[in-house]
């Protein structure tokens, strides 16, 4: 089954601008774009290295129950600007109709400018699955048991 999203574009939005969509026929992520408003658009946003913003997608999506939309960071704009997401994956609920913003970050050395239309983040549709949480005495032994981080060795 393929899930189907519904996107409507927010009041003052580009609707020029395409809905995101799949680059490539094995791509896993849809391509989402920067839509600023008006006043915004020639200008774009400028983050300095360490600022983090929330950049307007100019979307709001109803997506299908018992999925959600993932938010993930362009491995271009890491690689070549040290620019991604603060919150990775960001998780978009099947019960959300607000705006579609994405909370990017500098981490790079020098400002960088998002403009308008500029594709900013990947959306990756995924089945959830819901558990039922129960409190317990006790927990079943493993080999790990509580090793944490970096328990299982290096390499």
């Amino acid at each position: 089954m393929t899930p189907q999203i519904l996107c409507t574009r927010d009041e003052g939005a580009d609707p020029a601008l395409p809905l995101p969509s799949y680059e490539t026929p094995g791509a896993a992520g849809a391509d989402v774009r920067a839509n600023f408003p008006e006043a915004q658009r020639t200008s774009g946003l400028t983050l300095a290295p360490g600022a983090r913003a929330i950049v307007p997608s100019g979307l709001r999506v109803e997506i299908p129950q018992g999925f959600e939309i993932q938010v993930r960071p362009r491995s271009g704009l890491a690689a070549k600007h040290g620019v991604t997401l603060v919150n990775t994956p960001g998780t978009i609920d099947s019960d959300y109709r607000g705006p579609l913003g994405i909370l990017m970050i500098n981490h790079g050395t020098e400002p960088f400018t998002v403009a308008h239309g500029d594709r900013i983040a990947q959306l990756v549709v995924a089945p959830v699955v819901q558990a039922r949480f129960t409190a317990a005495e006790t927990l079943t032994d493993t080999l790990r048991g509580a090793g944490g981080f970096g328990s299982t060795g290096r390499g």
